[in-house]
């Protein structure tokens, strides 16, 4: 689990019968702090790539804005390419399964200002079965 701010707008693709991958880089930070001796720590920020698939990649090409404060929760996923040069690259990213917005909605003229949470998961891969029966 994760939670940081977005860095810059989410890139969203689309691919075969209308299904999203979107990404987006996460920044943490851990604080500085100093230690009983006096010695200073200094703050931290890491860069996170993300990544949305379906469902959560529409709902954060709508909602998830630079600069928004998210939580996520998923699965680490370490992958490899060629560049352009032929030289390999190795990416580290976040399949993201849960999200939840911590910014505050933007206000509209009138409206009062409230702060809803939205969680959003992504749904279990279907397994053949029909999730819509009550029993």
């Amino acid at each position: 689990m994760l939670i940081g701010n977005v860095g810059k707008e989410p890139e969203v693709r689309y691919y075969e019968a209308d299904q999203a991958v979107a990404q987006l880089r996460l920044a943490t930070t851990e604080r500085g702090y100093t230690l009983q001796n006096g010695t200073q720590v200094p703050e931290r920020t890491e860069w996170h790539n993300l990544v949305f698939y379906r469902r959560l990649a529409k709902l954060v090409e709508q909602y998830v804005h630079k600069g928004d404060k998210l939580y996520v929760e998923g699965k680490i996923r370490n992958r490899s390419y060629d560049d352009q040069q032929g030289q390999k690259r190795f990416v580290s990213e976040i399949i993201v399964d849960n999200m939840e917005l911590l910014s505050p909605k933007p206000q509209n003229a009138g409206e009062p200002q409230s702060e809803p949470e939205k969680t959003i998961q992504q749904p279990a891969q279907e397994d053949g079965q029909d999730k819509d029966l009550p029993f």
